[in-house]
């Protein structure tokens, strides 16, 4: 956990900024397809639609949304969604495109630290995935505030990278891996030199750097059992959902280890929290 506000303000708000300038970027990214997304193309994944199960009618919050896109996806399935996200330019994209689309909802500028200042009520699911925990300082307060989200008899969801597979270095060149950073979070962030977008290395960006945290898996589960919820299941998966330089593209369209025994090792992973439906928080 940061001890220090202002340092914990300083590294937010360089990222809020790339965040800020890769909406932009993503938008019009390959990437996301969203002239696909526009024609009706669902971006979730099979096994997260599984595990989620109906949402049909259900209150659902999307934590850090970006631009709305799987939070919209998850309205055409039916729930009544809202997204939250600490980017002023995601919120406003997300907006104009749940207007363009015809989805109803509601999207909410707070970083996730602030969410229970700038919103009400709870939710019968609570969700974020793919690449957010790594731009979150302090892990505990993270827990505490999916779980006051989650309406007692609710659940919490969550799919994301495997935290195993931020120790190797992962450096363009790297094909091999290679033991680079530790595993368990540290109070100082990892200071990175800004390359691009994600979904768009070649992208010019004004914010150089940004800074993020690892947080191991027992203490991703251990804050979330802390804050109230019960866990329902935690599953690993071996591959990766974007580009990573020691991992080879699969047919599926993930990333795995190379050679026939790709699944040696944890790459992603998905878990379920609920809320005991006795619960007073």
């Amino acid at each position: 956990m940061l001890h220090d506000i202002h340092a914990m303000d300083r590294y937010m708000k360089a990222n809020r900024a790339l965040w800020d300038e890769w909406v932009r970027i993503n938008y019009r990214s390959d990437f996301y397809r969203v002239d696909a997304f526009k024609a009706g193309l669902n971006k979730l994944r099979p096994y997260e639609m599984e595990e989620v199960g109906d949402v049909m009618g259900k209150e659902l919050l999307h934590l850090q949304c970006h631009f709305g896109m799987d939070t919209l996806c998850w309205g055409r399935l039916g729930a009544r969604v809202t997204g939250a996200d600490f980017s002023e330019q995601g919120v406003e994209q997300a907006r104009a495109l749940a207007s363009e689309v015809g989805i109803d909802a509601r999207f909410v500028c707070s970083n996730v630290y602030e969410l229970p200042d700038h919103l009400d009520g709870t939710f019968d699911i609570v969700y974020t995935s793919r690449g957010v925990l790594g731009w979150l300082p302090d892990i505990d307060r993270w827990a505490q505030v999916a779980a006051h989200f989650v309406k007692p008899g609710g659940f919490f969801y969550i799919t994301e990278i495997h935290p195993v597979v931020q120790v190797f270095d992962d450096a363009d060149e790297v094909t091999e891996l290679r033991l680079r950073y530790p595993y368990f979070t540290r109070s100082e962030p990892f200071e990175f030199e800004t390359q691009g977008s994600y979904a768009d290395r070649s992208a010019t960006v004004a914010q150089k750097i940004n800074y993020s945290w690892n947080h191991g898996l027992g203490e991703i589960v251990t804050a979330l059992a802390a804050a109230g919820l019960r866990i329902d299941f935690l599953h690993e998966f071996p591959f990766v959902e974007w580009p990573v330089p020691f991992l080879q593209p699969a047919a599926d369209g993930t990333y795995r280890l190379p050679g026939e025994n790709d699944d040696r090792l944890p790459l992603f992973f998905s878990l379920k929290a609920t809320k005991p439906a006795d619960s007073q928080a």
